[in-house]
Protein backbone atom coordinates (compact mmCIF):
# COMPACT_ATOMS: atom_id res chain seq x y z
CA UNK A 1 0.00 0.00 0.00
CA UNK A 2 1.50 3.73 -1.09
CA UNK A 3 2.20 5.97 1.62
CA UNK A 4 -0.15 8.59 0.17
CA UNK A 5 -3.33 6.32 0.29
CA UNK A 6 -3.07 8.67 4.15
CA UNK A 7 -3.52 11.61 1.66
CA UNK A 8 -5.93 10.57 0.43
CA UNK A 9 -8.18 9.43 3.58
CA UNK A 10 -7.79 12.71 4.79
CA UNK A 11 -9.58 13.80 2.27
CA UNK A 12 -6.17 15.79 0.42
CA UNK A 13 -6.56 17.59 -3.15
CA UNK A 14 -5.65 14.95 -5.95
CA UNK A 15 -2.26 15.67 -7.60
CA UNK A 16 -2.36 17.50 -10.72
CA UNK A 17 1.67 18.19 -11.01
CA UNK A 18 4.16 16.01 -12.17
CA UNK A 19 6.71 16.56 -9.27
CA UNK A 20 3.86 16.28 -6.91
CA UNK A 21 3.52 12.31 -6.58
CA UNK A 22 6.82 13.07 -4.82
CA UNK A 23 5.01 15.75 -2.77
CA UNK A 24 2.85 12.95 -1.70
CA UNK A 25 5.11 10.44 -0.94
CA UNK A 26 6.63 12.28 1.42
CA UNK A 27 3.33 13.39 3.09
CA UNK A 28 2.06 10.20 3.50
CA UNK A 29 5.21 9.41 5.52
CA UNK A 30 4.72 12.37 7.56
CA UNK A 31 1.11 11.58 8.19
CA UNK A 32 2.00 8.01 9.01
CA UNK A 33 4.64 8.84 11.19
CA UNK A 34 2.46 10.98 13.27
CA UNK A 35 -0.43 9.00 13.91
CA UNK A 36 1.85 6.42 15.06
CA UNK A 37 3.19 9.18 17.23
CA UNK A 38 -0.26 10.07 18.11
CA UNK A 39 -1.26 6.41 19.08
CA UNK A 40 2.14 5.98 20.96
CA UNK A 41 1.78 8.70 22.70
CA UNK A 42 -2.10 8.22 24.15
CA UNK A 43 -1.29 4.75 25.01
CA UNK A 44 1.63 6.37 27.49
CA UNK A 45 -0.76 8.91 28.83
CA UNK A 46 -2.96 6.50 29.69
CA UNK A 47 -0.68 4.17 31.62
CA UNK A 48 0.00 7.39 33.45
CA UNK A 49 -3.11 8.47 34.14
CA UNK A 50 -3.76 5.28 35.71
CA UNK A 51 -0.40 3.97 37.17
CA UNK A 52 0.10 7.68 39.04
CA UNK A 53 -3.81 8.12 40.08
CA UNK A 54 -3.63 9.71 42.93
CA UNK A 55 -5.91 6.61 44.84
CA UNK A 56 -2.64 4.35 43.47
CA UNK A 57 -0.10 6.93 44.48
CA UNK A 58 -0.61 8.78 47.72
CA UNK A 59 2.71 9.74 47.94
CA UNK A 60 5.00 12.06 45.47
CA UNK A 61 8.44 10.18 43.92
CA UNK A 62 10.74 12.92 43.35
CA UNK A 63 13.29 10.93 41.34
CA UNK A 64 10.89 10.35 38.36
CA UNK A 65 11.55 8.10 35.71
CA UNK A 66 15.12 6.06 36.33
CA UNK A 67 14.70 4.02 33.05
CA UNK A 68 15.74 5.12 29.55
CA UNK A 69 12.73 3.63 27.29
CA UNK A 70 11.40 7.62 26.74
CA UNK A 71 15.48 9.03 25.85
CA UNK A 72 15.76 6.47 23.14
CA UNK A 73 12.34 7.11 21.89
CA UNK A 74 12.63 10.54 21.76
CA UNK A 75 16.24 9.77 19.71
CA UNK A 76 14.25 7.58 17.45
CA UNK A 77 11.84 10.32 16.49
CA UNK A 78 14.29 12.89 15.65
CA UNK A 79 16.04 9.73 13.76
CA UNK A 80 13.00 9.32 11.76
CA UNK A 81 12.20 13.22 11.48
CA UNK A 82 16.03 13.68 9.93
CA UNK A 83 15.36 10.70 7.75
CA UNK A 84 12.30 12.48 6.21
CA UNK A 85 13.98 15.55 5.61
CA UNK A 86 17.22 14.23 4.72
CA UNK A 87 15.53 11.46 2.41
CA UNK A 88 12.90 12.92 0.88
CA UNK A 89 12.67 17.28 1.24
CA UNK A 90 16.45 17.83 0.27
CA UNK A 91 16.15 15.38 -3.00
CA UNK A 92 12.88 16.95 -4.34
CA UNK A 93 14.05 20.50 -3.71
CA UNK A 94 17.03 19.39 -5.16
CA UNK A 95 15.62 18.23 -8.21
CA UNK A 96 13.01 21.52 -8.83
CA UNK A 97 16.41 23.17 -8.48
CA UNK A 98 18.39 21.77 -11.37
CA UNK A 99 15.69 20.92 -13.96
CA UNK A 100 14.44 24.29 -14.00
CA UNK A 101 12.34 24.47 -17.32
CA UNK A 102 14.57 26.09 -20.25
CA UNK A 103 12.37 24.18 -22.88
CA UNK A 104 10.79 26.73 -25.69
CA UNK A 105 7.73 25.31 -25.05
CA UNK A 106 8.00 26.69 -21.85
CA UNK A 107 4.42 28.95 -20.27
CA UNK A 108 6.11 32.28 -18.73
CA UNK A 109 4.03 34.35 -16.91
CA UNK A 110 3.24 36.79 -13.97
CA UNK A 111 1.09 36.59 -10.72
CA UNK A 112 -0.02 39.73 -9.19
CA UNK A 113 -1.10 39.60 -5.65
CA UNK A 114 -3.03 42.59 -4.02
CA UNK A 115 -6.14 43.03 -1.58
CA UNK A 116 -7.93 41.01 -2.57
CA UNK A 117 -6.96 39.35 -5.78
CA UNK A 118 -4.60 38.29 -8.60
CA UNK A 119 -3.66 39.46 -11.83
CA UNK A 120 -2.07 37.18 -14.19
CA UNK A 121 0.16 38.18 -16.87
CA UNK A 122 0.89 36.21 -19.62
CA UNK A 123 4.43 36.53 -21.88
CA UNK A 124 3.08 37.02 -25.54
CA UNK A 125 3.84 35.52 -29.15
CA UNK A 126 7.50 36.44 -28.03
CA UNK A 127 7.94 34.37 -25.16
CA UNK A 128 9.58 37.00 -23.36
CA UNK A 129 7.36 38.64 -20.40
CA UNK A 130 8.03 42.15 -20.06
CA UNK A 131 10.05 43.91 -17.13
CA UNK A 132 7.75 45.55 -13.77
CA UNK A 133 7.60 47.90 -11.33
CA UNK A 134 5.74 49.41 -8.89
CA UNK A 135 5.94 52.67 -9.85
CA UNK A 136 4.25 51.74 -12.80
CA UNK A 137 1.17 50.59 -11.28
CA UNK A 138 -1.97 52.46 -12.49
CA UNK A 139 -5.70 51.69 -13.32
CA UNK A 140 -4.53 50.82 -16.88
CA UNK A 141 -1.78 49.11 -15.78
CA UNK A 142 -2.70 46.38 -13.42
CA UNK A 143 0.92 44.53 -12.82
CA UNK A 144 2.90 47.10 -13.32
CA UNK A 145 4.20 46.34 -16.88
CA UNK A 146 7.52 48.61 -17.84
CA UNK A 147 5.79 50.83 -20.43
CA UNK A 148 9.40 50.87 -22.03
CA UNK A 149 10.24 47.24 -22.39
CA UNK A 150 9.39 46.54 -25.89
CA UNK A 151 9.08 42.94 -24.76
CA UNK A 152 5.54 43.99 -23.14
CA UNK A 153 3.83 44.82 -25.85
CA UNK A 154 2.38 41.51 -26.70
CA UNK A 155 2.00 40.69 -23.06
CA UNK A 156 -1.51 40.41 -21.63
CA UNK A 157 -3.19 40.35 -18.25
CA UNK A 158 -6.02 37.76 -17.07
CA UNK A 159 -7.00 39.16 -14.22
CA UNK A 160 -8.95 36.06 -11.78
CA UNK A 161 -8.37 33.08 -14.15
CA UNK A 162 -4.75 31.48 -14.48
CA UNK A 163 -5.05 29.21 -17.83
CA UNK A 164 -2.25 26.87 -18.51
CA UNK A 165 -1.57 24.28 -20.67
CA UNK A 166 -1.52 20.16 -19.77
CA UNK A 167 1.90 18.89 -20.41
CA UNK A 168 4.21 21.87 -20.69
CA UNK A 169 6.21 23.37 -17.95
CA UNK A 170 5.09 27.08 -16.40
CA UNK A 171 6.93 29.47 -15.13
CA UNK A 172 5.40 31.63 -12.47
CA UNK A 173 7.05 35.16 -11.30
CA UNK A 174 5.47 36.25 -8.11
CA UNK A 175 4.74 39.16 -6.29
CA UNK A 176 2.60 41.44 -4.48
CA UNK A 177 1.85 45.41 -4.77
CA UNK A 178 0.81 45.62 -0.87
CA UNK A 179 0.93 43.20 1.54
CA UNK A 180 2.77 39.87 1.62
CA UNK A 181 0.10 37.22 0.03
CA UNK A 182 0.94 33.31 -0.87
CA UNK A 183 -0.60 32.33 -4.29
CA UNK A 184 -1.16 28.19 -2.96
CA UNK A 185 -1.88 26.09 -6.14
CA UNK A 186 -3.21 23.29 -4.10
CA UNK A 187 -3.29 20.62 -7.21
CA UNK A 188 -0.09 21.44 -8.11
CA UNK A 189 1.47 21.08 -4.82
CA UNK A 190 3.00 24.29 -5.16
CA UNK A 191 3.31 27.32 -3.44
CA UNK A 192 4.95 30.68 -3.12
CA UNK A 193 5.10 33.62 -0.91
CA UNK A 194 4.44 37.15 -2.91
CA UNK A 195 5.90 39.85 -0.61
CA UNK A 196 6.19 43.57 -1.75
CA UNK A 197 9.64 44.71 -2.68
CA UNK A 198 10.65 40.81 -3.87
CA UNK A 199 10.41 38.76 -6.80
CA UNK A 200 9.82 35.29 -6.29
CA UNK A 201 9.04 32.45 -8.80
CA UNK A 202 8.48 28.98 -8.98
CA UNK A 203 7.62 26.10 -11.53
CA UNK A 204 5.50 23.07 -12.29
CA UNK A 205 4.35 20.92 -14.97
CA UNK A 206 0.29 20.13 -15.24
CA UNK A 207 -0.32 16.51 -16.13
CA UNK A 208 -4.28 16.93 -16.05
CA UNK A 209 -6.85 19.17 -17.16
CA UNK A 210 -9.36 20.79 -14.92
CA UNK A 211 -10.06 23.40 -12.48
CA UNK A 212 -9.50 24.60 -9.36
CA UNK A 213 -9.77 26.95 -6.72
CA UNK A 214 -6.31 29.25 -6.57
CA UNK A 215 -6.50 30.58 -2.62
CA UNK A 216 -4.11 32.99 -1.12
CA UNK A 217 -2.32 31.08 1.22
CA UNK A 218 -1.35 33.80 3.87
CA UNK A 219 -3.73 35.91 6.24
CA UNK A 220 -3.59 39.43 4.49
CA UNK A 221 -6.59 41.04 5.88
CA UNK A 222 -10.02 41.08 6.04
CA UNK A 223 -10.78 40.41 3.02
CA UNK A 224 -8.27 37.60 3.04
CA UNK A 225 -11.54 34.53 2.68
CA UNK A 226 -12.73 35.93 -0.15
CA UNK A 227 -9.15 36.15 -2.34
CA UNK A 228 -9.89 33.67 -4.49
CA UNK A 229 -8.93 32.87 -8.44
CA UNK A 230 -9.06 30.03 -11.03
CA UNK A 231 -6.39 27.83 -12.17
CA UNK A 232 -7.55 26.09 -15.55
CA UNK A 233 -5.70 23.89 -17.20
CA UNK A 234 -6.53 22.79 -21.03
CA UNK A 235 -5.36 21.01 -24.44
CA UNK A 236 -2.44 23.02 -25.59
CA UNK A 237 -3.95 23.60 -28.72
CA UNK A 238 -6.86 24.95 -27.09
CA UNK A 239 -4.35 27.72 -25.04
CA UNK A 240 -2.02 27.84 -27.81
CA UNK A 241 -5.10 29.60 -29.55
CA UNK A 242 -6.44 31.78 -27.08
CA UNK A 243 -3.04 32.62 -25.71
CA UNK A 244 -2.31 33.71 -29.40
CA UNK A 245 -5.64 35.59 -29.96
CA UNK A 246 -5.23 37.67 -26.31
CA UNK A 247 -1.25 38.63 -27.28
CA UNK A 248 -2.98 40.09 -30.46
CA UNK A 249 -5.09 42.48 -29.38
CA UNK A 250 -2.97 43.61 -26.55
CA UNK A 251 -0.03 44.21 -29.33
CA UNK A 252 -3.17 46.08 -31.07
CA UNK A 253 -4.15 48.12 -28.08
CA UNK A 254 -0.63 48.73 -27.60
CA UNK A 255 0.13 50.06 -31.35
CA UNK A 256 -2.63 52.16 -31.15
CA UNK A 257 -1.45 54.15 -27.97
CA UNK A 258 1.95 54.77 -29.38
CA UNK A 259 0.46 55.95 -32.54
CA UNK A 260 -2.23 58.14 -30.58
CA UNK A 261 0.85 59.18 -28.15
CA UNK A 262 3.13 60.00 -31.21
CA UNK A 263 0.16 62.24 -32.73
CA UNK A 264 -0.26 64.12 -29.76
Amino acid sequence: MSPAIFNEWIGQTPNASEHGGLVDHMLGFVHWFMLVLLIGWSIYLIIAFYRFNEKRAKRADYHGVTGHATTHIEIGVVIVEAILLLGFAFPLWSRQADDYPTSPDTVRMRALGEKFLWNFQYAGEDALLSAWEGRYLSANNQTGKDPHDPTGKDDFVNPGTMKLPVGRPVIVDVASKDVIHNLALVPMRAAQDATPGVKAHMWFKPIKTGTWDIICGQLCGPGHAQMKAVLEVVDPKEFDDWAKEQSAAAKKKADESTATAGAK
